[in-house]
């Protein structure tokens, strides 16, 4: 499981991510270079990071559940993921 701290980076990251994509778009389509360099450098979607949204793995992250692989498999052996079961055939 990951720190408590990391975690919320990562969440700050996103939330600054959403506040300037607008204005850091604009700026990337008038070719302003230092204009973007004056924006905080987590306003840059590039540094965000998929996280297991329960235990903030970062590592082996399942974009379509927003949890990890760990995560995924024992949710899914204990029923809580709908429509997912174990194969056997």
């Amino acid at each position: 499981m990951a720190k408590e701290g990391v975690k919320a980076r990562e969440v700050k990251r996103a939330k600054l991510v959403a506040k300037y994509a607008a204005k850091r778009d604009a700026l990337k389509q008038a070719g302003d270079y230092v204009g973007l360099d004056k924006l905080p450098k987590n306003s840059s979607s590039v540094r965000l990071h998929n996280r297991c949204k329960l235990t903030g793995r970062p590592r082996g992250y399942m974009r379509q559940f927003g949890i990890s692989r760990v995560t995924f498999r024992e949710m899914a052996l204990a029923g809580k993921i709908p429509g997912v079961k174990k194969a056997s055939w």
